[in-house]
């Protein structure tokens, strides 16, 4: 997985990771907002969603120490990070800005 995850986010379309764990209530929360900011933005953004249980080693090495926390990488550079849930129109605008 790890050859692929850094494929992934060094593509030039910006690519938001969401670090996320099944026992957590706001990540539940986040699942359908993301889906949402998906099909209003398609081909313009990639979601991946990264389980931190099965994946303990991604989450050490982005320092994600709350769940959930989203990373928007661009080029395979972080550019905006951020841990909790955001509304829908609030993450469209961020990841419009990069």
């Amino acid at each position: 997985m790890k050859s692929s995850f850094s494929t992934i986010i060094r593509s030039e379309t910006p690519v938001l990771v969401d670090f996320f764990a099944n026992w957590c209530g706001p990540c539940k929360m986040l699942a359908p907002i993301l889906e949402e900011v998906k099909s209003e933005l398609g081909d313009a953004v990639k979601i991946v969603k990264v389980d931190i249980d099965k994946n303990q080693a991604f989450a050490a090495k982005y320092k994600v120490l709350g769940v959930p926390t989203m990373i928007l990488f661009k080029n395979g550079k972080q550019v905006w990070r951020q841990s909790g849930v955001l509304q829908k129109n609030e993450i469209i605008e961020i990841l419009k800005s990069h």
